[in-house]
Order: structure tokens, then C-alpha cells, then sequence
């Protein structure tokens, strides 16, 4: 694996490094000793996975409030999507920032999201599938959101949203009360 810094700290690119063979080919995506080396010290315990069958769908930003913060890790593993992140850490240079890149079954990159991150994405293909690594049991009444066209944000989504929840087009915009988490 290989691990870029995103624009943001403390969150990565991650990019296989398969071994090819007439057969197709073979590639690790976690190591904990790789993985320990950028500061991921907390357990997975938690692995989901969605499927989105409409291109445009847009999904997020969620995040979950102290003390259940988390640690993501996402991979696309089935059609592609423009993945975003949001530093939502009180006192970071980088707060309100946000930083996206295309996810696909076919460039195998991941996402590492640390603490104190927004996450969503937008589907670029029909039935794309994410699987998601999380250092927390999700949480009800933990769980939060940011408007995923906020002007705050200044998420440049790639396509017209075709598909969203109630819940997703329902969370509140930044306003000047908004310290983080």
C-alpha cells in the first residue's frame, strides 16, 4: 500500500499495490503495522457496506459526535463515486475545509478518514458499492449531519443530485455557533 496526505491532516489516499498474474491479481488493503505507521491505532470494529443503484446519488455528511468520534476507511469495491470529507475538528487549520476524489472499482483507491470528520459521497456510476471500516459502533442519537450543498462546506459536487434521502437534504447548514467536534 501506499499512503498520500490529502490536503487535510491526518486523512490519506490509499492505493493498493497489487501483484499481477495471468490469473488477475492479489493485493493486501490493511496491514496493522501500515496502518499504525500514519497513527491508526484503534480497533475496526465495525464493517458495513452500501449499494447505490442511481447515478447522482448523494449521500451524507455524517459524522458522529464525541466521545464516538470515528475512524473511517472506505473503498469503492463496485462502480465509482467523488468522495468528500470534511475537517470538523475544533481548532484545526483546516476546519470547514473539505477535500474529494473519485473512488473506483477499477483505480482501487481508499479514503482514511480520522476523528473528527464529515464523510459523504455522490455516485458516478449505476450500483456502486463502498465498504466501510469504523473504529466505533455506530450510535444513535451520536450521529450527526452537515447540508451536503452548504456554501460554508464548498463541495463542488460532480454531477446533479438524482437521489437523496429526507435525512441527508434535511441537515442543517454551518451557522456561526458551529465550533466542531
Amino acid at each position: 500500500m501506499t499512503f498520500t496526505p490529502s490536503p487535510l491532516a491526518g486523512a490519506y489516499l490509499v492505493d493498493l499495490q497489487p501483484h499481477r498474474d495471468d490469473r488477475g491479481w492479489f493485493a493486501r488493503y490493511y496491514c496493522k503495522k501500515e496502518f499504525e505507521a500514519i497513527g491508526q491505532m484503534k480497533e475496526w470494529v465495525q464493517m458495513n457496506q452500501s449499494v447505490s443503484y442511481a447515478r447522482g446519488t448523494l449521500r451524507g455528511m455524517h459524522f458522529q459526535y464525541p466521545p464516538f468520534r470515528e475512524t473511517k476507511l472506505v473503498r469503492c469495491i463496485g462502480g465509482a463515486v467523488y468522495d468528500v470529507i470534511v475537517d470538523l475538528r475544533q481548532g484545526s487549520p483546516t476546519f470547514l475545509h473539505s477535500f474529494g476524489t473519485e473512488l473506483s472499482a477499477v483505480n482501487n483507491r481508499m479514503l482514511y478518514i480520522p476523528e473528527g470528520f464529515a464523510h459523504g459521497f455522490q455516485t458516478l456510476a449505476e450500483n456502486s458499492a463502498l465498504l466501510y471500516h469504523h473504529t466505533e459502533f455506530y450510535t444513535p442519537g451520536a450521529e450527526g449531519g452537515l447540508r451536503y450543498d452548504d456554501p460554508a462546506l464548498g463541495i463542488n459536487w460532480p454531477l446533479a443530485v438524482t437521489v437523496i434521502s429526507e435525512r441527508d437534504s434535511g441537515h442543517p447548514y454551518v451557522d456561526k455557533n458551529f465550533k466542531g467536534i
